[in-house]
């Protein structure tokens, strides 16, 4: 035994207790750093949540949305695709990479590839190298690398409204907590988009009201715009679209014409006639029921001819103009390709409109049909008037001279001189019976008088798109002229040069001269425009009027007038070919 004090004596404790208390330290500690991270990635969660519920502007929210995911989880990329009615990428709006680098890569992303994947089948895909799975479609030039991928995505209700993209994560790969934590944001995304998107249709909703109170109180006002420029003006205000018409259907039922229209390429179509079997407004007038379509370029009948010619048309809306016993027309809103689609409220909302605006034009045309009803009995006593008194004194003043000019053989010239003021009474006394016929139009219905009523018909709805009105006259039995499909090429040559005059001549006047001899019908239509264009771009409208002239045995010739100005002269066989 050593003595008190002897330094060669310590004490000893087994190692084996030691190590475990270190390990379940070093336990402790983890545990602690892993709900300390987890409590500030839930925080961060939160407050992303907060951020995207926090405004009811829906661009902004989804840029917040994106934004607040990329942060979340810790990626270097990160996108939020809107899915289309077509089940394609409408919208594509990223963060990550610049302006310079996007105009570079080109196009948007449509859909396709683990994109796609995720539109098809909306479950989460989480991938630590993109390029291992055999959905992905790989990138185009310039698209910088992306290795992991993480997607998810949004729903309201049961509706998925798109799909959130992230890639590149800062930890090398996403993990199950990051799938966890954006699925979450995801479902407050989702809440946040639909009140968005409710609060919009509230305001939207508001602004039809205000623009269907202000076309009925157009249509019911006696003084200031066209009802029909008002209801494709405030369409188109109202609507967000790059194009609106509004088309009516003309008495013949086979064809529509754009009565009005305001946006890209509205020129071009305003006044312009088409067959209904080559629009796609023929299903909506003969169903009565609006339509929505995406991509109306992609293949069948157009919503309205020439429509490729005019604009990259995209998302449509055609929504009908109803009265009580028919489909009138149609109301047609177009947006250019690319642009975010309409939606079944935007369809719900239109055709609300539309059918305020048909009972306004209803309740208008009640209102002008009295109006015109005095009016033409008033006409009606000037035409009896004209004919019983001022073409009978007319008659009577030309048989005179013509007795004189008989008289005068000793006098050659003088006699010439008369004859010719004889021959001016005799167009005068055409140009009152056509005014006599036009005072009196609204009162005449027989079936032989159709050409005449349809020619003065059309000069009536073109002098508002001409700023003034054609002058019109016939020479001979022109309402023996019964034949249904000769009217129809009658018609189709008035109203190609007339809307050709508007478009392209620049004029101040026109004229219409209609002469029936013998069996040659012959149409003279004369303006004091600028002359025809040396290289005209269209001219398939013209082609297809000689072609009509050509089949009824009769020519097409247009020339220049002496002094300016163009003439158009028609001839075809009333017999068919001569």
């Amino acid at each position: 035994m050593g003595g008190e004090g002897d330094s060669g004596y310590q004490l000893n404790f087994p190692d084996a207790p030691k190590l475990e208390l270190d390990e379940l330290i070093d336990q402790l500690v983890s545990r602690a750093e892993s709900v300390r991270r987890a409590q500030g990635r839930l925080r961060n969660l939160l407050r992303a949540t907060q951020s995207v519920s926090g405004d009811l502007s829906l661009e902004r929210i989804l840029r917040r949305i994106i934004e607040s995911a990329r942060e979340l989880v810790g990626s270097r990329y990160a996108a939020l695709g809107v899915i289309g009615n077509d089940h394609h990428l409408e919208q594509f709006i990223y963060v990550g990479i610049d302006d310079q680098s996007a105009t570079k890569i080109g196009h948007l992303p449509e859909g396709k590839g683990l994109l796609g994947a995720l539109i098809s089948d909306p479950r989460p895909i989480r991938l630590d190298r993109m390029s291992d799975d055999p959905r992905s479609a790989g990138f185009p030039a310039d698209h910088p690398p992306m290795e992991s991928f993480l997607g998810v995505p949004i729903r309201i209700r049961d509706e998925v409204y798109g799909n959130l993209y992230l890639t590149d994560s800062v930890n090398g790969r996403f993990s199950a907590e990051d799938e966890e934590l954006l699925s979450a944001l995801a479902s407050a995304a989702g809440t946040a988009i639909n009140n968005a998107r409710l609060y919009r249709e509230a305001q939207q909703e508001h602004r039809w009201s205000e623009a269907s109170a202000e076309v009925q109180a157009q249509l019911l006002s006696s003084t200031g715009e066209d009802p029909l420029r008002t209801i494709a003006r405030r369409a188109i205000d109202v609507s967000g679209s790059d194009l609106v018409t509004v088309s009516l259907v003309d008495p013949t039922d086979e064809a529509v014409m754009v009565e009005a229209a305001f946006g890209q390429g509205a020129e071009d179509l305003l006044g312009r006639r088409f067959p209904l079997n080559e629009t796609i407004a023929s299903q909506v007038i003969e169903s009565g029921e609006p339509l929505l379509l995406d991509n109306p370029l992609a293949g069948g009948p157009l919503p309205i001819a020439n429509l490729a010619l005019i604009m990259d048309a995209g998302p449509l809306i055609v929504v009908p103009l109803r009265d009580e016993e028919r489909t009138r027309g149609a109301l047609t809103l177009i947006r250019r390709r690319g642009r975010t689609g309409f939606t079944d409220a935007d369809v719900r909302m239109a055709s609300g409109f539309a059918a305020h605006a048909s009972v306004a034009l209803q309740l208008a045309d009640a209102r002008e049909f009295a109006e015109q009803m005095v009016m033409l009995e008033e006409r009606d006593r000037i035409a009896r008037d004209l004919h019983d008194h001022v073409i009978q004194e007319l008659f009577s003043v030309g048989l005179g001279l013509e007795s004189i000019a008989g008289h005068l053989e000793g006098s050659p010239d003088v006699a010439r001189r008369i004859i010719g003021k004889v021959d001016e009474i005799d167009r005068a006394i055409r140009r009152i019976r056509t005014s006599i016929f036009t005072l009196q139009g609204g009162l005449i219905s027989t079936p032989g008088e159709a050409l005449r009523n349809r020619i003065l018909q059309i000069a009536g709805e073109v002098t508002p798109l001409l700023g003034f009105a054609p002058a019109v006259s016939f020479t001979g039995l022109v309402d023996s002229v019964v034949d249904a499909s000769l009217l129809d090429d009658v018609i189709a040559c008035v109203r190609e040069s007339l809307t050709n005059v508007r478009r392209h001549a620049h004029a101040s006047s026109v004229s219409i001269d209609v002469q029936l001899k013998g069996t040659k019908l012959t149409i003279r239509v004369a303006d004091d425009g600028i002359g025809m264009p040396k290289d005209p771009e269209r001219r398939s409208g013209v082609a297809n009027l000689a072609t009509r002239a050509e089949k009824r045995g009769g020519s097409l010739r247009i020339t220049s007038r002496d002094g300016g100005g163009t003439l158009l002269e028609w001839t075809a066989s009333v017999n068919g070919r001569s």
